[in-house]
């Protein structure tokens, strides 16, 4: 069917939190994907009754996990893992889309999304095949949209045109949801750049995402396959003995890809074909796809970071980061809180180096404007913002913003579940740290927000 800086936590209240960004800059973590072949027994290409179990208990060294064809057998391919932090299934065979994520990092915004175009042959339009986004945090201030994705499988003419806009839907989610992001992007593509249409689309994607990937990076030292090239096919299973450098030589249709930001520099530096980890005691592979692993490293930016954020998981996304903060880093002149019982909106007016200005706008027009003058070397250092429910809804209740000098602009009101950010403690590269926007979710109203903070004051 399927072919083969660190935030320091105190409470300050029964559930009042500071964050602080400190001076955990940079680090490494370990990343994996692996198509489980979890469909039922007999119509799985693997035995995933007796496998899965097996893989369940060696996937704890690695941080962060994309599966696919995570089926029928989901139980078992959770029950001895123990990461923290784990996608609920959307359900076994022909119901849900196999995608999950395992991760040793915390997670929000999980969003699936089903593929607008199948093709029948090798029966993909007989579940909701698609793709996933989870943002994780890495550490503090240190936020990657993670993308897990299943693509239209087959080489028949119909296929291949499934999977062109497959990639094409997936890169018009992208422009949206991650504008401003850092991105890893892992799963299985169904794709070889040796295959006239799917080199198309792989280069179309890789273009137009600004991704790199790691096979080719660190393995191909950037040279592709040779577009209508015999296939770079891989032995399967490899013969006993076969090397480390001999299983990579070949081309998967399991791919990670990554992409850095202006907050994040996000790359990889190791990359490694897993067979020998995930083999029974027979030497046999535990499914019908090889698991691929890749270190990834990352470093923040000395000018700006991110915040944690306050709310829930609905409304529109948006990131200053994409907008008004591409070029040269503003400082805010003004800004305004629009609310009532919660916080209906944020707005603020930008002065550039270079004198011009911008106002931005995020969020409804209810509730009243309260607003901020910043003048005479004032910006804003510290964030309150409480969450609560409304129409079975997580929204921003309340927003406090503190300048340096102590200055204060408020609105909406206060509930037990709130957080207090403060700037980095690390020096900037430009200057001292203070609020320069905003990245989150509205709608009506607030639905998300969070600080983005810039070394320019």
């Amino acid at each position: 069917m399927f072919s083969p800086s660190v935030w320091s936590v105190v409470l300050v209240s029964s559930l009042l939190a500071r964050h602080t960004i400190a001076d955990t800059t940079s680090g490494t973590f370990s990343l994996l994907t692996y198509n489980v072949a979890g469909l039922p027994e007999g119509l799985s290409s693997s035995n995933p009754e007796t496998n899965t179990p097996l893989i369940s208990e060696r996937l704890g060294p690695y941080n962060v996990i994309n599966v696919e064809e995570d089926f029928n057998y989901h139980a078992a391919l959770y029950a001895s893992d123990s990461h923290a932090y784990r996608t609920p299934t959307s359900g076994g065979a022909g119901i849900g889309s196999g995608l999950n994520t395992l991760s040793d990092f915390e997670y929000i915004d999980l969003e699936r999304t089903t593929w607008d175009k199948c093709y029948i042959n090798s029966g993909d339009c007989l579940t909701p095949k698609g793709f996933t986004l989870v943002r994780i945090r890495v550490s503090d201030g240190a936020w990657i949209d993670l993308y897990n994705l299943h693509a239209d499988a087959g080489v028949d003419e119909g296929d291949l045109e499934a999977r062109s806009s497959n990639f094409a839907q997936l890169t018009e989610f992208m422009e949206t949801w991650s504008a401003g992001m850092a991105v890893i992007v892992m799963g299985d593509t169904n794709s070889r750049y040796t295959r006239v249409t799917d080199s198309e689309s792989l280069h179309g994607f890789i273009d137009d995402n600004g991704v790199t990937d790691a096979w080719i990076s660190l393995i191909r030292g950037g040279s592709y396959p040779e577009e209508g090239a015999d296939a770079l096919v891989c032995d399967f299973p490899f013969a006993a003995g076969t090397t480390q450098a001999e299983m990579v030589s070949c081309e998967t249709v399991d791919k990670i890809f990554t992409r850095s930001s202006s907050i994040i520099t996000l790359t990889t530096t190791s990359f490694t074909n897993e067979n020998d980890n995930f083999v029974d005691d027979d030497g046999a592979p535990l499914s019908d796809h090889y698991p691929l692993s890749a270190t990834a490293s990352w470093s923040l930016s000395s000018s700006l970071r991110l915040s944690d954020p306050t709310g829930g998981p609905h409304g529109d996304p948006f990131n200053d980061i994409a907008t008004s903060l591409t070029d040269d880093v503003p400082t805010i002149a003004s800004i305004t809180i629009r609310s009532g019982s919660r916080v209906d909106a944020v707005s603020y007016d930008l002065l550039y180096p270079s004198g011009s200005t911008s106002t931005v706008y995020h969020g409804g027009t209810g509730g009243d404007d309260n607003t901020l003058s910043l003048t005479n070397g004032d910006y804003i250092t510290q964030i309150t913002a409480c969450s609560g429910k409304y129409n079975d809804h997580t929204r921003v209740f309340y927003l406090k913003l503190t300048t340096n000098s102590g200055s204060v602009l408020e609105g909406g009101v206060t509930t037990d579940d709130c957080l207090i950010t403060t700037v980095p403690t690390d020096a900037g590269s430009g200057g001292a740290w203070g609020l320069v926007g905003f990245w989150g979710r509205s709608g009506d109203e607030a639905d998300r927000l969070a600080g983005i903070w810039g070394a320019v004051y």
